[in-house]
């Protein structure tokens, strides 16, 4: 009864300001016509002891057959309308759970994503293993104890009617399972949060471990992973054990209580029959009542472990949508045409505390390229993200057209921007799929795409083509492949705006010329170009340069500038050159 009262706690303290409680509030309706279904039920179920009494104290003394044929066909009608109730209940919890999923799936799943765009500890998949926890508690066995549970008093109510002591050997039993419920809780409660606390941990671990298998292996690491893994799965094992053998010790003291209950109920009627206190039938319908009373008790208790995780899944998704609300609707903004302003951008990191980034101010006009360069750690694929809209500024902005980054929905920004990731990830799916971003495929956009990025002629020697599906268990690519794939889908659609981070890193001689031509067909095309690189051939192509370390923006000017500033080793002040290159 304890995990019922805190079911009824969780629902009797929802708030609609709550995106989630608001969710579940709308099923306000449902829940009301689940509990009078439930009710008709619990009402129904009266029935076998009233057709029990009627047995023992009408037909058996008449010795009527007809009496007995009619009550048995009622009661078969009876429990007919309680099979058709409860198939019907059934039925409208399976469409609630399908529609507590449609309501909120996507949102948990954009929610997930920032969250892992942001942490990148974060484990996405535990995210959706919560919404499909807290929707099978609610539309599964622990509701139905939820709705039956107020019926126990009238179950009691009713064995007082047949007679005190009856009445006061059931409320006695009643009261010790509910004790028991309640000790269940406080038993169970620390050990099953640390078990879940420990179990998300370690899926974290594997999932963020288990994805450098190749390096695990070269370098022979997985013992020593496997190890690591071992000691957080024993902790898990032994608090769930633990949870586990209080609670099936107390579920077994539960059901040893009301079988025995039930089973004395008969000896204490029997005792009251012989008397002449009640008569047989009243005997034989008290027993049903009270294993009837005492079903939702041990419902509850059996439920335990999925109301508990239903809790922990309840509060940790209010979390996830609180901490990361849903976008409020935008005015559509005109697409970018790749004017690019960052006022005293300042870029932290998320988790961290220092910023990676401190005071960058740079202008860009359509069509111009700029090469960020500097030493490692200085900073340049933090800006880059900055200026994609990744990471939001700690202070500052990032402005395109004059318009803050943030005015703009992603869905309406997406297609203005490209972006190449140092570590190039490819999504399961065919090569077309993966240049065309998996919208709508464009033949003749992924073609140009696949064209710019000198990859035409490497594709159609794929097995399938445009139809090789890459992803785990399908077409392997290199490092090299992959990076020159991911090129092609920054270029897809000619961006205004394209951020490319170290884009040569894995590419070979032939690889370096189509970037290079790749640069200078987006300028000719009107797409500024932000390119961080170390390798000084690619800055033929660029107009302007950013030098940072430490974060700080230490020369920015034309190219011609900068470089003859380092060559010279006499820095130039920020900005300056600023004014004298843009006019800004």
């Amino acid at each position: 009864m304890a995990g019922l009262k805190n079911g009824a706690h969780m629902k009797l303290a929802l708030d609609p300001v709550r995106e989630l409680d608001a969710a579940l509030l709308g099923y306000r309706q449902i829940f009301v016509s689940l509990a009078l279904f439930s009710g008709v039920i619990n009402l129904l179920m009266l029935a076998p002891s009233i057709y029990m009494m009627q047995v023992f104290d009408r037909v058996l003394t008449s010795r009527n057959e007809t009496t007995l044929v009619m009550l048995s066909l009622i009661i078969l009608g009876l429990f007919m309308l309680s099979g058709t109730l409860e198939w019907i209940r059934g039925q409208v919890m399976v469409r609630m759970s399908a529609g507590i999923d449609n309501r909120l799936g996507e949102r948990v799943f954009t929610a997930a994503f920032e969250r892992n765009l942001r942490e990148r500890s974060a484990n996405p998949s535990q995210v959706l293993s919560d919404l499909s926890t807290l929707r099978q508690f609610i539309t599964g066995q622990g509701l139905i104890a939820f709705f039956d549970a107020p019926w126990l008093p009238i179950y009691l109510a009713a064995c007082f009617l047949f007679h005190f002591w009856l009445g006061v050997f059931a409320l006695v039993g009643s009261v010790i399972l509910v004790m028991l419920a309640i000790w269940n809780e406080f038993a169970t409660r620390g050990y099953m949060a640390e078990a879940n606390q420990l179990s998300i941990s370690s899926a974290s671990y594997i999932n963020s471990s288990l994805q450098h298998a190749e390096v695990i292996h070269a370098l022979g690491m997985l013992d020593v992973l496997r190890s690591k893994w071992a000691g957080l799965q024993h902790r898990v094992l032994a608090a769930q054990a633990m949870a586990s053998r209080r609670s099936l010790g107390i579920a077994g003291a539960t059901r040893f209580i009301r079988i025995s209950w039930q089973s004395l109920s008969l000896a204490l009627g029997a005792y009251l029959v012989l008397e002449n206190e009640i008569s047989a039938g009243a005997m034989i319908a008290v027993s049903i009542l009270l294993g009837r009373a005492m079903a939702p008790v041990e419902l509850a208790i059996g439920s335990w472990k999925q109301l508990d995780g239903a809790k922990n899944s309840y509060r940790r998704l209010n979390e996830l949508l609180a901490t990361y609300p849903a976008q409020t609707h935008r005015m559509a903004l005109p697409p970018p045409t790749g004017v690019i302003r960052l006022e005293n951008l300042i870029v932290v990191p998320p988790g961290a505390r220092k910023p990676a980034v401190n005071g960058v101010n740079i202008s860009l006009n359509k069509g111009e390229a700029i090469a960020i360069v500097g030493p490692s750690a200085s900073g340049k694929s933090s800006l880059v993200r900055a200026m994609v809209g990744i990471w939001p500024p700690a202070h500052g902005s990032v402005r395109f057209d004059e318009a803050d980054i943030a005015q703009w929905s992603r869905g309406d920004l997406g297609p203005s921007l490209g972006y190449l990731p140092q570590d190039v990830e490819l999504l399961d799916g065919s090569v077309a799929e993966n240049i065309a971003r998996f919208g709508e495929v464009d033949s003749v956009k992924v073609i140009e795409a696949a064209r710019m990025s000198g990859i035409h002629e490497m594709v159609l020697h794929f097995p399938q083509g445009y139809e090789t599906v890459l992803g785990a268990g399908a077409f392997k690519l290199s490092g090299g492949q992959k990076q020159r794939i991911g090129l092609a889908r920054a270029l897809y659609g000619l961006p205004a705006v394209v951020a490319l981070d170290e884009p040569n890193s894995n590419l070979d001689e032939a690889g370096e010329l189509a970037l290079l031509a790749a640069i200078r067909s987006l300028k000719d095309a009107g797409s500024t170009v932000v390119l961080v690189t170390h390798r000084s051939n690619v800055l033929a192509v660029v107009d302007k340069m950013l030098l940072l370390k430490d974060g700080m923006q230490h020369l920015y000017g034309s190219k011609d500038q900068v470089l003859k500033a380092l060559t010279a080793s006499a820095p130039v002040v920020a900005g300056s050159s600023t004014r004298s290159d843009s006019g800004d």
